[in-house]
């Protein structure tokens, strides 16, 4: 079973991000599970939401304590909450920003961690130009993608095309290309500065 937690703030398609992400496996014939966890936060405040991707059917309900992947929708959340408890050095990460992770300030703690697992994709700014909103969730299921193999890029547009329609849904399937492309070739300068 690969699990998934994704930290954002109200508002920002947190939950939408997991259920995406579900029907994106779901698509492709896997068992999945999104849910959120939140009481009565407000706009802005933290949020998180769960998914989980597996082969057989899923009998867990409680929360993803230890995630295989992190999706950090805000990264103002970095030094407020604690995003990455659970997490290990087999971890992928991806954060919404444009700077790098020394730059965000947690380069010492990601030292342990497969460099080509740890990315970064300006989904925010990908969503200004695609869709006229800051919604980062497509565009970070995108760069997903990119660097997971639990589901397929066509997989997650179909998704994104379920819960959205009209100009929403192909501007944030623009969006979700776009961050993948970013990712893909992320991964590619990482995984060749690995080798030399």
């Amino acid at each position: 079973m690969f699990q998934v937690r994704i930290h954002g703030r109200g508002g920002q398609g947190v939950v939408s991000a997991a259920e995406m992400l579900s029907v994106a496996a779901f698509l492709e014939g896997r068992h999945a599970q999104a849910f959120p966890s939140f009481g009565s936060e407000r706009m802005g405040a933290p949020v998180m939401a769960f998914c989980r991707i597996s082969g057989r059917e899923i009998r867990l309900r409680e929360p993803v304590m230890s995630p295989d992947a992190l999706i950090i929708q805000d990264p103002t959340l970095l030094h407020q909450v604690d995003l990455f408890s659970g997490v290990t050095t087999e971890g992928l990460i991806l954060i919404n920003s444009t700077r790098s992770f020394a730059e965000l300030g947690i380069g010492e703690f990601v030292e342990g961690f497969h460099p080509d697992l740890l990315c970064t994709v300006p989904a925010t700014e990908l969503a200004l130009k695609h869709v006229g909103r800051p919604l980062p969730n497509a565009a970070l299921l995108g760069g997903f993608a990119a660097v997971c193999d639990q589901v397929r890029l066509e997989s997650v547009l179909a998704a994104i095309r379920e819960k959205f329609s009209g100009k929403v849904a192909e501007g944030n399937v623009a969006a979700a290309r776009e961050a993948y492309d970013i990712v893909k070739a992320e991964r590619q300068e990482a995984l060749h500065a690995q080798a030399d």
